[in-house]
């Protein structure tokens, strides 16, 4: 089993109030999600909405997040890749930052069989220099996996794990870490649905929630892994309104309201498609990290 396990945040990129990248601003959410306890962090994954960045904004955006985990000898899991497998090879294969994992999303829009999505990631695993994480999320992919095929794909050489985000607990999830938890990482990509899969097996979370409750984040997982059934209950329950309410909007409209609100980011800004949070989202999202007792980061 690969040695990733525990709290990976997958960081938001800050702008300006003009909407420049705030390079600055994202190194300092680095350092602060890492002191409060999480293990690693992910680059250019959806929470830092990369299809809206140029190609010299991510690379710029990938230095900052490799130079502090590089200071803090934390482990950096980079995303890369899309629904072609010929420029996926060749985007994860470019890969030149020392990175602890590549995580890869599902084939999306075109829906490739399982035998395709199968075929797809063996090429990527064979092409990548690190450690093939599977991004699986059919909310965004519309490419659902069988338990056969998820399993299947654990067993693929340099596939080391998933990031698991399928929207609830289902069949599948339960086939895969029934048959191959004990040989393969599982890391929860839902955040309401982290503590129920901790429960089964999972070895932690890449979870967007987190930029705002690190600490908290990385407490339930820790209680988790470490067997403290009533503690990880209680905090997943603890947490599950606040995970509710930072995704009313879409990701990470929120977040960064919230962030942007307690001075932590220059401002909320995102790129279109996406626009800012409502005020009403932001206010009920600092309510509940009120009520969770959550002070964010």
């Amino acid at each position: 089993m690969t040695s990733l396990q525990g709290l990976f945040v997958p960081m938001i990129t800050p702008f300006t109030a003009d909407g420049e990248l705030a390079l600055t601003a994202l190194e300092q959410h680095a350092h602060r999600v890492l002191d409060a306890g999480a293990t690693g962090l992910v680059a250019l994954g959806t929470t830092a909405e990369p299809s809206a960045l140029t190609a010299e904004e991510r690379e710029l955006v990938l230095d900052r997040c490799a130079g502090v985990c590089a200071e803090r000898d934390a482990p950096l899991i980079v995303c890369a890749g899309g629904n072609a497998t010929a420029d996926s090879v060749r985007a994860v294969g470019a890969l030149r930052q020392p990175i602890a994992g590549v995580l890869a999303v599902v084939p999306y829009y075109v829906r490739p069989s399982e035998e395709g999505v199968i075929a797809h990631f063996t090429a990527l695993a064979a092409a990548s220099p690190a450690p093939l994480y599977v991004y699986d999320v059919p909310y965004r992919t519309a490419r659902p996996l069988g338990g056969d095929t998820l399993v299947r794909l654990a067993g693929i050489p340099n596939v080391a794990g998933f990031k698991h985000s399928v929207g609830g607990v289902d069949a599948a999830s339960v086939e895969l870490l029934a048959r191959a938890g004990e040989t393969t990482t599982v890391l929860c990509g839902d955040d309401r649905f982290a503590s129920a899969l901790l429960a089964l097996g999972a070895r932690g979370g890449i979870l967007a929630a987190a930029n705002i409750a690190p600490a908290a984040y990385a407490e339930l997982i820790a209680a988790w892994l470490a067997g403290d059934v009533a503690r990880g209950r209680a905090l997943g329950h603890r947490l599950d309104a606040l995970g509710a309410a930072l995704f009313a909007e879409p990701n990470p409209t929120v977040i960064k309201a919230v962030l942007a609100d307690r001075g932590l980011i220059p401002s909320a800004a995102v790129r279109l498609p996406l626009l800012s949070a409502s005020p009403e989202s932001t206010i009920a999202a600092l309510r509940a990290a009120e009520a969770a007792a959550v002070t964010p980061v």
